[in-house]
């Protein structure tokens, strides 16, 4: 790569293969196509395939079909997430050689049964912006002689961000830059209200947030172009990109594509496919159309 390659704008669209894509993934891509070119960037194309039980080389297949079609254009090589494993694990190794991960035991099933406990008793339990339960301060607070022993055992178990202990060390306050269609400018990242995000599991040897921000920074991505929906996990990203050292991009969090309810569109509801619509004869142009561009 030249310099003058290294230096411009780099964009990414990073679908998961574990649907078929829709119209709000069109309307992603095309943003990112479209700001890419206005500022004579590069734009490139991340497979985000963690999650080795949902996805598949059928649903890559179709996204690579899909794209094609809408003419989305991006640079080679294809970055595929699941060929990358060492490189989420050594981030958060280093994560836990700094005392700021802890191994969390419980399962989804004993969680969701303590806090319905505690609700009972006539308590709120915190819980995260997507409604998810905070996880239980059980394993945090255990002795690491503890949890090496349980760990030793063999028994199953994910890590977890020690988010008190990860915000204490950082001691000040985090900001993203976004210039998207809600709020813009600066804005002030809260990972706390997210309580302690698992960043690998016993089936995953990454989460959505680990790998997210590694590949972000490796692969030199300085505009980030998402849906609204991920809005505040970007709060969780600032304060991993700052915790390894990483460099924050630029964030664009754009509208997202609802259906006839208000409900925004999902894959593994079919909405709106592509594939789909294509088979009845639209063009990319009918789809840039449908998306309001």
């Amino acid at each position: 790569m030249t310099t003058s390659e290294r230096q411009k704008p780099v964009f990414r669209f990073a679908p998961s293969p574990n649907g078929s894509l829709h119209l709000g993934h069109a309307l992603s891509a095309f943003l990112n196509r479209d700001m890419a070119e206005a500022l004579h960037g590069r734009l490139l194309l991340r497979i985000e395939d963690i999650d080795q039980a949902r996805c598949t080389a059928e649903f890559e297949a179709g996204i690579l079909r899909d794209l094609d079609w809408l003419e989305i254009d991006w640079e080679s090589p294809v970055r595929r997430q699941s060929e990358h494993f060492p490189e989420y694990q050594a981030a958060l190794h280093a994560l836990i050689e700094r005392g700021l991960v802890y191994p969390a035991f419980l399962t989804r099933g004993e969680v969701k049964a303590r806090v319905a406990v505690y609700e009972a008793a006539g308590q709120s339990w915190p819980r995260d912006p997507d409604g998810t339960p905070h996880y239980p301060p059980i394993d945090r607070e255990r002795p690491e002689t503890e949890w090496r022993e349980i760990l030793s055992s063999g028994k199953k178990h994910a890590w977890r961000l020690d988010m008190r202990k990860a915000l204490d060390l950082i001691g000040e306050l985090l900001f993203w830059t976004e210039i998207g269609d809600g709020r813009t400018g600066e804005i002030a990242a809260e990972p706390g209200i997210w309580g302690d995000v698992i960043l690998s599991r016993s089936d995953a040897p990454s989460s959505y947030h680990l790998s997210v921000v590694v590949d972000d920074a490796l692969q030199g991505v300085t505009h980030v172009v998402r849906g609204l929906d991920l809005f505040h996990a970007t709060s969780v990203h600032r304060l991993l990109q700052v915790l390894l050292g990483l460099p924050q991009p630029v964030y664009h969090h754009h509208r997202l594509i609802l259906d006839a309810d208000g409900r925004k569109l999902s894959k593994s509801e079919g909405d709106s496919g592509l594939a789909e619509l294509r088979a009845r004869g639209m063009s990319g142009t009918d789809i840039r159309r449908l998306v309001g561009l």
